[in-house]
């Protein structure tokens, strides 16, 4: 173990800092894009997809959903191959590509840089979360809290960025010269993490599969998937099946469940679990769908609060900048990450503080807290919309009221997303923790493609009923959020010694 040099933490929290830094900036910038330019114009100096909104929301719910969705997958090379420090190389490099072939401006090559991508960030992301862990084996639960915390502040600082210079470069310019931006600047963090990896523990190195034969065993079963999966996207591409975007949402939503009842399924029924161990893993499936529930609201944030921005919200201050008159939608994309970078030192210290004095809530108790923050955020955009429609044509609510959501939605991802990680690495047995951060992932992809289906219904086309959908979200989060409070006890006691 490394000496603490990183605000108190090992070295190696450093070197995965920043490459999840330039990791998140890469796939924020382009988050930041994602939407708008689906849904711009096919004409005109800057042009786009010219999708429908619930088009191009429920291709987005898909991207992200699949996103996630792949960490699963991702984990299971890095645990029996490749190691997690492989894992994330190969990972940052296939994002990278898949970026460059978002900027070539051809519509097939674009939807095929996003699967690339998914493939991509399927392997990186697991597996740099799951490092952080290692990096706190042996030492108190409350530092490793205040770790990832730390962890996810750099995450946000990459966020913060992104809109800011990608979404500025794509909305004002050319979208495809953000993409390619966002490409160059994940490799200038795996360079980072090339030159920095004597930092990092010797066990991410590790794989599962020692002998020939295991290997061997292993890279068939990877070859056979790739294959399938290959398959797939070229049946797609040669029109061999419906790919209407939001019948092939609500497909992959049912796809997502099923795949994790089967993991959860394999791991408690195959997976020769002690006692002990098969609590603390049907404490994760329950975090699996509190994440869900939580990422759903969330994730709105790039589909309808982006379009809300556009359409509904008074961007004139700064407008003297732009030819138009207006700052960039894509801007408020980075309130989120500012309000993270700004209050997870204080969450971090409060966690720390909290467990010196036997105060620290339990993890259940955490979740709680985050849906029901997250819950009220949505009243607060609610009004919003409220004001817009009572207002008539044209009527555009002040940015202070996104400015409220986001701070909301932040408090509660803040008590809920950095424990969550935290929670799969500190209840997952050792030998599925990589595996288990991909269920982690996969609740979160659940999340995300219920938020892009429920997203279509919320664009300019639909204002009049996005108040009262936007307090149906707000019922859904405060009731599960109240129902994880008052089950945090027996949930706490099915956790045994992890806290």
């Amino acid at each position: 173990m490394s000496n603490p040099t990183f605000f108190g933490h090992p070295r190696g929290l450093a070197t995965l800092f920043f490459t999840e830094m330039w990791e998140r900036f890469t796939f924020y910038g382009m988050r930041s894009l994602l939407v708008l330019f689906m849904t711009a114009a096919v004409v005109g100096g800057n042009p786009g997809l010219g999708l429908t909104e619930g088009q191009a929301n429920a291709i987005y719910g898909l991207y992200l959903s699949c996103v996630y969705l792949f960490s699963l997958p991702g984990g299971w090379v890095a645990d029996r191959l490749t190691g997690q420090r492989n894992a994330v190389i190969a990972g940052g490099t296939i994002i990278a590509l898949g970026n460059f072939l978002l900027a070539t401006g051809n519509r097939t090559l674009f939807f095929l840089g996003l699967v690339v991508i998914v493939l991509g960030v399927g392997l990186l992301k697991p597996n740099i979360s799951a490092m952080v862990g290692k990096l706190y084996d042996g030492l108190p639960s409350g530092q490793r809290d205040a770790g990832f915390s730390i962890f996810y502040m750099g995450i946000n600082v990459g966020a913060v960025m992104a809109p800011l210079l990608v979404g500025t470069i794509g909305e004002k310019i050319s979208w495809q010269v953000g993409f390619a931006g966002a490409g160059v600047l994940m490799l200038l963090g795996l360079v980072q993490f090339h030159v920095m990896r004597a930092t990092l523990p010797p066990s991410a190195d590790d794989a599962s599969a020692k002998t020939p034969a295991e290997r061997r065993n292993a890279w068939t079963a990877l070859g056979i998937g790739l294959g399938l999966f290959a398959a797939l996207v070229a049946s797609a591409a040669l029109g061999l099946f419906d790919l209407e975007p939001v019948a092939l949402a609500e497909k992959v939503g049912v796809a997502i469940v099923i795949i994790a009842a089967f993991f959860f399924g394999y791991v408690f029924l195959f997976g020769k679990l002690s006692s002990d161990e098969a609590k603390r893993v049907s404490v994760i499936l329950v975090l699996f769908f509190g994440a869900a529930t939580f990422f759903m609201g969330f994730e709105l944030a790039g589909s309808t609060f982006n379009l809300f921005a556009r359409d509904f919200t008074d961007r004139s201050a700064f407008g003297s900048f732009f030819s138009d008159g207006q700052h960039p939608a894509s801007w408020y994309q980075s309130l989120n990450p500012l309000f993270v970078v700004a209050f997870s030192p204080v969450f971090a210290a409060l966690w720390v503080q909290l467990g010196r004095r036997n105060l620290e809530p339990s993890i259940p108790a955490k979740f709680a807290l985050g849906l029901i923050q997250m819950g009220l955020g949505f009243v607060v955009i609610a009004y919003a919309a409220h004001i817009v429609v009572t207002g008539g044509d044209g009527t555009k609510v002040l940015p202070v009221w996104l400015l409220l959501t986001y701070l909301l939605h932040t408090f509660g991802e803040l008590c809920l997303s950095p424990i969550g990680l935290s929670a799969v690495t500190k209840l997952a047995p050792p030998r599925f923790v990589s595996q288990m951060m991909g269920t982690w992932f996969a609740g979160t992809a659940l999340g995300n493609l219920l938020s892009g289906l429920i997203a279509g219904h919320l664009g300019a086309d639909d204002i009049a009923s996005a108040p009262h959908r936007y307090l149906m979200i707000f019922a859904l989060a405060l009731t599960l959020g109240l129902l994880m409070a008052i089950m945090a006890k027996p949930i706490k006691r099915l956790m045994g010694n992890v806290r």
